[in-house]
């Protein structure tokens, strides 16, 4: 048994005046002293005042800030388990998380004050608690964050009898049918990702992070900033991302930010901004991508201002990272995620489970102590996500095709569900998209398949164009010809203004099939 430790209670008692996090809505700074107390009041009054005992369900229905991390480690100090709430979904679907979890209470954004009564009166989550420092004025009858945290002077530390098993949240990943699973993080899924990320991004207790991801997101939360908090670093917690914000705040010598983690999207619609070519950035000591594929000629045109972006792979159900490329490899394999991080173990197999053979697509599946023990209330899901060999070592089906080259590097190709099979051959859309995303005047692409009468399935490519760029569908299709064999090549373009994506970046790509099922 490995006890858990509580990281800001560490840091309060020996760099107390050190700065924690800055909330930049609102202006505000705290150090570790004051993260460590008010966390520990906010506690204190859930405890008092819900009723909350260890491994309750504690939901957050909020936009990031640094309260939404006082009420993490608040979680941590009860026993609870944190509930993040994406505030991008619909009201059903809000509902049935926190019924699924069996929620004792929510804590919300005033901004979101409107959209609680139904959710509380519909579910087990009869306490509620405003936050209003970045939406003053409401009144909507709930006890409101501040004033609850000024009610109590009593101070909760974490239970001594926490282990690195101890669940310390439940994350609910998007469904792509059906309903959305709870993966149950633990205290030793924290730490073990905190200990996998810190040696390849140099993560120190000097660093200072700059969080745009949301923080219902695992990536949010851990990347890079409850690393940074283990470590005893700085946060600046931005409300929701922008890019010309992002660009001021990534070149403000005043707030010294050294780390920076986004999606391809965030990198994306940055290097698209007016001011991208002009702002220094030349001080940032890590940048890091994951999510999704990041195109190679978008890796090119940050390379060419000697920005190299460490391209990863990760789950919600890994913490999330497996891999972050070093620096070296990033520019002669862009393409590749590399070999996973010290404390992890990954393999590419074939459907008996066999490693494969370089060059050879497998599934990618991976062991080690940042992986789930499981899903909240899902033992179908426990039984056919993961496989334990003849070692006895237990290994999670990420559902991720990849390849390994000779030097045991590892590609991931597409995601299996979004692999089309045209005229008997395996097409992954991933592939597809590089090659139309080094057509100049492409901004965005996808591609999905769809039905065809002669060879099954055939591609269909969604471009997005840049400002005052034009092109037409043959020219799409031609630059295809010339750079994949002809089986790959899509069949259809359509141009659209913006590709739908979720909040880790994706595409959201049942979407697209969804709107050219419509019009069938």
């Amino acid at each position: 048994m490995i006890l858990a430790s509580d990281w800001i209670a560490f840091h309060a008692d020996r760099t107390p005046e050190k700065l924690a996090s800055i909330d930049q809505h609102t202006g505000r700074r705290f150090t570790y002293a004051d993260l460590h107390d008010r966390s520990a009041r906010l506690a204190a009054y859930l405890r008092q005042n819900w009723g909350v005992e260890p491994g309750d369900r504690l939901a957050i229905l909020a936009k990031n800030s640094t309260d939404y991390f006082e009420f993490q480690f608040a979680c941590i100090r009860l026993g609870a388990m944190m509930l993040p709430l994406n505030w991008r979904l619909a009201e059903p679907e809000l509902l049935f998380i926190l019924n699924d979890s069996q929620a004792r209470g929510i804590v919300y954004d005033a901004e979101f004050a409107a959209r609680v009564p139904p959710l509380a009166a519909g579910s087990t989550a009869s306490h509620r608690l405003r936050i209003d420092s970045a939406f003053p004025g409401v009144d909507d009858g709930s006890p409101e964050y501040e004033t609850a945290i000024a009610s109590t002077t009593a101070h909760l530390y974490m239970n001594p009898q926490t282990t690195h098993d101890t669940p310390l949240m439940i994350m609910y990943t998007a469904g792509t049918t059906g309903h959305p699973k709870g993966v149950i993080i633990t205290h030793g899924m924290m730490l073990w990702n905190a200990v996998n990320i810190s040696t390849p991004t140099g993560l120190n207790c000097d660093s200072v992070h700059y969080c745009v991801l949301p923080t219902f997101h695992i990536g949010g939360l851990n990347l890079y900033a409850n690393p940074i908090f283990h470590l005893g670093g700085t946060n600046i917690i931005a409300r929701q991302y922008d890019p010309g914000l992002t660009l001021q705040t990534l070149s403000n010598p005043a707030l010294g930010v050294t780390h920076f983690f986004g999606v391809p999207s965030i990198y994306l619609f940055l290097s698209q901004h007016p001011d991208f070519d002009q702002t220094d950035l030349s001080h940032i000591r890590s940048w890091g991508c994951g999510g999704a594929p990041m195109p190679v000629a978008l890796l090119q045109q940050y390379a060419a201002r000697d920005i190299i972006v460490q391209l990863g792979f990760g789950m919600t159900e890994t913490s999330p990272t497996v891999f972050l490329i070093d620096k070296i490899r990033s520019l002669q394999k862009p393409a590749s995620v590399g070999k996973p991080l010290q404390h992890t173990r990954v393999r590419v197999v074939d459907e008996h489970f066999n490693d494969v053979a370089p060059g050879q697509v497998g599934e990618v599946v991976i062991s080690g102590p940042n992986v789930t023990p499981g899903y909240w209330n899902r033992p179908d899901a426990n039984a056919t996500s993961f496989t334990t060999d003849s070692h006895g070592s237990r290994w999670l089906h990420s559902g991720d095709a990849g390849t390994v080259d000779e030097d045991n590097c590892i590609y991931i190709v597409d995601r299996y569900k979004d692999m089309y099979i045209s005229g008997g051959e395996n097409v992954y859309p991933a592939e597809v998209e590089q090659v139309i995303f080094q057509i100049t005047g492409v901004a965005d692409a996808a591609v999905i398949g769809v039905p065809d009468e002669r060879w099954g399935e055939s591609g269909l490519a969604f471009v997005v164009l840049k400002p005052d760029c034009t092109l037409t569908p043959d020219q799409i299709i031609q630059h295809c010809r010339a750079n994949l064999a002809k089986f790959k090549v899509p069949q259809h373009v359509r141009f659209i203004e913006v590709l739908p994506r979720n909040a880790a970046g994706k595409v959201l790509k049942r979407e697209l099939r969804a709107h050219i099922s419509g019009e069938s």
